[in-house]
């Protein structure tokens, strides 16, 4: 048997220490090894037994998350998931956590509904665990609703699978792109190369609600494409980027020649909400051989399933190599599957977008 992931908490909430070790100790793959109200509490433990991840909060007494984070990354990297409450000022706040070296962001549970908080613990489990195996520096009596294993659902409970109505190929392509753990950076490091009149592209990069706006908008900052949050009806146009909102799918859809999103709701898909399978999916119906599929760095299957769909409906697929991934999960089961045509490292990415875009 593996040995189980070990976690070190650190949270200035009581309560939220408890409801964490609760959900962490519920998945077999995983060892809460003790818990911390503050950076220092912490630091003294970690130097009598380092975790394999941490999980750490924004706000705390005496040092604030960040700080720690980068005494952490400059002194014994060790993989970090931040966690937060769900805030606009805090979601502005991780992003400097991403760039700081975090490898993920999950928010804080809340005492809510059974469904959130099975929904809570499937997040938040893999976040752990994709982190555990995260290559840093690159670019679980009567079952408890937290020990309750969710169904992993495909993309059919969003839409039918793919037919063969999706358009002719034609001229103008659009380019669909799928990632998770290690995304953000790996996101950032594409699109910034990218020439203001690039192909129109969809995203799809696993966050919580509310982190994907700031996101967005500091992408936007960044690249010479426009990049924003998708809405419900958002054109598909070239030079502009669409990132799903978080806790929202995302479909892409045809009226004539013309391709646009649909944001809807639905319940997680390969274990996550926005999927990246019904992403492809859409594509692979609605866009065939006018779509570019690229699966990049991310825990678990999500969009492999997709991408094959995509290829067999004519588009052009890429997975992201195992070097250049921070993990290795996601493109590694669409290779597997022989859903991805070629598979390239991240600083080519770029070029067969543009490639793709003249073909």
């Amino acid at each position: 048997m593996a040995r189980k992931v070990r976690v070190l908490i650190v949270d200035d909430s009581a309560s939220v220490r408890q409801t964490l070790a609760d959900i962490l100790s519920s998945d077999d793959e995983i060892e809460v090894m003790g818990t911390a109200a503050d950076p220092f509490a912490a630091a003294q433990r970690m130097q009598r037994d380092l975790p394999d991840v941490i999980t750490l909060d924004v706000e705390m007494p005496r040092m604030d998350g960040i700080s720690f984070l980068k005494k952490i990354m400059s002194q014994k990297p060790i993989p970090v998931v931040m966690c937060s409450s769900l805030t606009e000022e805090g979601s502005q706040t991780l992003m400097l956590a991403l760039e700081a070296g975090a490898v993920d962001i999950i928010l804080k549970p809340r005492t809510e509904t059974r469904q959130f908080l099975v929904e809570s613990r499937v997040r938040i489990c893999d976040a752990v665990k994709g982190a555990a195996r995260a290559k840093l520096g690159r670019i679980a009596p009567a079952r408890s609703p937290m020990r309750e294993v969710a169904k992993k659902l495909t993309a059919d409970a969003m839409m039918p699978a793919p037919s063969s109505h999706a358009m002719a190929r034609t001229t103008e392509k659009v380019v669909c792109m799928g990632a998770s753990t290690g995304g953000t950076e790996s996101l950032r490091a594409v699109l910034e190369t990218l020439p203001a009149d690039s192909p129109g592209i969809v995203i799809v990069q696993h966050m919580p609600e509310k982190f994907t706006a700031a996101f967005a908008r500091r992408l936007d900052s960044l690249c010479e494409v426009t990049v924003k949050e998708a809405e419900n009806g958002d054109a598909v146009l070239r030079g502009h980027v669409l990132i799903a909102p978080g806790n929202r799918h995302m479909l892409l859809q045809r009226s004539g020649a013309r391709y646009h999103v649909a944001i809807k709701d639905g319940p997680l898909v390969s274990r996550h909400r926005p999927s990246v399978d019904v992403l492809f999916r859409s594509a692979a119906q609605y866009a065939g051989g006018n779509a570019v599929g690229i699966l990049m760095t991310g825990m678990g299957d999500d969009g492999a399933k997709g991408l094959l769909e995509m290829r067999q409906a004519g588009a052009f697929t890429i997975a992201q190599d195992e070097e250049s991934c921070v993990v290795f999960g996601m493109p590694k089961e669409a290779i597997a599957l022989g859903a991805a045509e070629k598979v390239v490292p991240l600083d080519t990415i770029p070029i067969e977008i543009l490639r793709a875009g003249k073909s």
